[in-house]
């Protein structure tokens, strides 16, 4: 068969592997149907004769379809009058009806497969539930615990519910056998210790799916989007709050939880499927973002309407990344790994509760309540404090979705009172296993926001998707992945001289914690820093200070971190190319001591020389003894939503030791450096430069400068001392300078 008959026999549930294995099928059949019976049985020897490669035409095929609706076991004399009607043999004809009665079979049993899995997921969701009642039972009349005995005949009545779900379950488990060839389990010992965190692991190839349920869950991403669990409660309105004064119902919320996970699931994967009209380009041609009339149509609100004076940001984007869907989902569901993966959006990361543990001791059907600080790398804009559920789903053999979705708009009356500048609604990614250890990751980000709360100067650019999109979580995981990969292969770098492989994978090491203090210093999410307030310190300035005691790799004493963010009159590649450049370091850099610098070393994951790591030292140091121990470490991250160079002065000394594959971790760091974003002003909107022009082209950017200096190394209780603010604060402001001179922006 061919052509749209495949289409029109599977309908909007067709499978492409069954296709393409009944097409083999038929392939087959169509080499040998005009073979004589000693040449049929010669088919099957080390050697066959080929015959002549045979298609039937349209019209054969939709006449044989018509006779088979009517007859699909015609005898001799019938196939002998069809095949002369249609010209063809009396055995093409029988081998045409043995494929489609074949084809026919295997479509009933996937549907009932299908059928008997809904029933199945059905059942456990009912029996958790029911179980969470049963565990913490409560008054109908008052709301508050049950007194023993008074719900002995409603417990009576869970219980016989619970046996007769247990023996509804085992009958579906029996009839399921009967198409899997296996027996599905009871799901008796469904909840299972969480599991064990694992580094992310490049892989080449696709890794083996070991411990994984044996149930075969197919959902053909890109075809269909009726998953059996995703469309069990698909207008099903959330569970209303309980009543005010309610005491905390665990159950009870556990229950909204999972409705509310089941729904965002089902929401995410209409998003990532869906193009025009529900996605559309944006101005710039180089996002898509969603358009909100289309989605109102088709996904209503699952955790109510907007906040008055919030706004909402959603972009969606697609690309490859060089790790397999079980290490992204690992990383994904593991707090730790999932900020250590994104350094410059996530500030901290927790796992508050997990709600529920899988399925076969596998991330499938995990849940968990989980609270991040997403920061963009400004003071200008407020850390985003999200506190949200991620749930993990497995749709196929190798397809992953892992969503996201606040809960701050069901959490009971006692978290009413917490300010909520920020809610997740539901996003997250799709994961596709691609050849040779590549996965093709759709990502979604959807959000509402107090936008009353940002700077002027970055509203174009959150509202644009830039700042916290899908564009950027993808780009962010792509550039991790790569480096990933270096650390775990033999690729050489440039400039290689005295390093070993160990050194390399240490210096890598050192610079990624090198950029995450710096991320902290800006963004304050670490708990160590604390806001200081001075008057005399322009407002868009952030003062922060930290005391760190005998910890390693942290300076001992009392250190200072200022960070601002200004507008520059150019482009965002052209201010990130000049101070990524060693040989113009000079202009804009104390450190440099009035020279270029000479890059001593350059770690790289690709072909893009704006992702790397790299050690430079000041050539007019080299020939100044009192000078010449110290190094600056370097790393840089560029892409289209924005780039980020940071940078240190480290011993000789200690880096030798790490570049000669010693521990990285006892090195002291003090990061400075720059965030660079597109401005994301329209031409029209656009400030104007500095001779009151308007800055057209590729428009201007926004320079987020951060400092950190070690204000008092004898002792952590010293204070702070206007001496040491005005240092920093001059630091600033001479570099501000200094750019915007030599740029010709003053």
């Amino acid at each position: 068969m061919e052509g749209q008959s495949h289409v029109a026999l599977m309908g909007g549930d067709f499978n492409p592997s069954l296709v393409a294995r009944i097409e083999e099928d038929g392939n087959e059949s169509d080499r040998l149907e005009g073979a004589s019976g000693d040449d049929q049985d010669a088919a099957g020897n080390k050697h066959p004769r080929r015959k002549k490669y045979h298609r039937h035409t349209p019209y054969q095929i939709q006449e044989l379809e018509a006779y088979f609706k009517m007859n699909n076991h015609p005898d001799e004399k019938e196939r002998l009058e069809l095949g002369k009607r249609l010209s063809l043999e009396s055995k093409q004809i029988k081998f045409w009806f043995q494929n489609r009665r074949t084809q026919m079979k295997t479509q009933t049993e996937r549907h009932e497969n299908n059928y008997l899995k809904r029933q199945n997921e059905e059942l456990l969701i009912e029996n958790i539930r029911m179980k969470e009642v049963m565990g913490n039972p409560m008054c109908c009349n008052c709301g508050g615990p049950a007194i023993l005995g008074e719900v002995s005949i409603e417990k009576h009545h869970l219980r016989v519910e619970n046996a007769r779900l247990k023996e509804e379950l085992n009958r579906i488990s029996a009839l399921a056998n009967r198409f899997l060839g296996r027996p599905i389990s009871s799901f008796a010992g469904l909840v299972h210790p969480p599991m064990s965190n694992t580094s992310l692991e490049l892989a080449v190839g696709i890794n083996g799916f070991s411990g994984l349920s044996s149930v075969n869950t197919t959902f053909p991403i890109g075809l269909d989007s009726k998953d059996g669990i995703l469309n069990t409660l698909p207008g099903m309105p959330l569970v209303p709050p309980p009543p005010t004064g309610i005491a905390r119902n665990e159950p009870f919320e556990k229950s909204i939880f999972l409705e509310l996970a089941l729904r965002a699931m089902d929401e995410l994967v209409k998003l990532a499927q869906m193009d025009d009209p529900l996605w559309i380009r944006s101005l710039d041609g180089g996002r898509e973002v969603l358009n909100e009339e289309e989605y109102m149509k088709i996904c209503p609100p699952c955790i109510g309407m907007k906040p008055t004076g919030f706004v909402i940001e959603a972009t969606k984007a697609t690309g490859m990344v060089l790790a397999n869907s079980l290490n992204l989902v690992e990383t994904l569901m593991d707090a730790n790994q999932w900020a250590e993966m994104f350094p410059c959006m996530v500030g901290r990361s927790s796992i508050i509760d997990v709600i529920f543990s899988g399925m076969a001791g596998s991330r499938n059907c995990v849940l968990q309540l989980m609270h991040a600080e997403f920061q963009a790398l400004s003071p200008l804009v407020p850390v985003r404090h999200v506190k949200f559920l991620r749930f993990c789903k497995q749709h196929a053999e190798r397809v992953w979705a892992v969503v996201d979705v606040s809960v701050d708009g069901i959490r009971e009356v006692s978290d009413a009172h917490t300010f909520v500048n920020c809610r997740r609604l539901p996003s997250g990614c799709i994961v596709e296993d691609m050849p040779n250890g590549f996965s093709k990751v759709t990502w979604v980000e959807h959000t509402e926001y107090d936008e009353s709360i940002t700077h002027h100067l970055y509203r174009p650019l959150l509202s644009s998707g830039m700042g916290f999109g899908a564009q950027r979580c993808l780009a962010s995981l792509q550039r991790q992945c790569e480096y990933l990969a270096v650390l775990m292969s033999n690729i050489s770098t440039e400039n290689h001289s005295g390093i070993t492989p160990m050194g390399r994978t240490g210096m890598v090491r050192l610079a990624h914690r090198m950029t995450r203090s710096y991320c902290a210093g800006v963004c304050a999410t670490m708990n160590m820093w604390q806001l200081v307030q001075i008057g005399n310190v322009g407002e868009e300035v952030r003062l922060m200070i930290r005391k760190s005691v005998d910890k390693p790799g942290e300076p001992s004493g009392l250190v200072l971190s200022a960070s601002t963010s200004v507008w520059m009159p150019v482009s965002h590649q052209r201010l990130f190319d000049f101070l990524r450049d060693e040989q113009l370091r000079s202009e804009w850099d104390e450190l440099s001591h009035g020279g270029p610098m000479q890059e001593m070393l350059n770690i790289a994951p690709g072909q893009d020389r704006g992702n790397c790591v790299s050690l430079l030292r000041a050539t007019a140091a080299a020939n100044n003894t009192n000078q010449n121990a110290m190094l600056i470490l370097q790393e840089t991250q560029s892409d289209a939503s924005g780039s980020l160079i940071v940078y240190t002065a480290v011993d000789v000394a200690a880096m030798q030791v790490v570049m000669n594959g010693g521990d990285s971790a006892s090195v002291v760091l003090l990061p400075s450096g720059f965030a660079i974003v597109p401005d994301g002003f329209p031409d029209s909107a656009r400030p104007n430069d500095c001779n009151g022009n308007l800055i057209k082209g590729n428009g201007g950017s926004l320079l987020t400068l951060g400092f950190q200096i070690l204000v008092n190394n004898q002792s952590p209780s010293a204070k702070l001392t206007m001496e040491s603010v005005d240092t920093i604060n001059s630091l600033i402001t001479r570099t501000i300078q200094r750019i915007r001179a030599a740029l010709h922006c003053n």
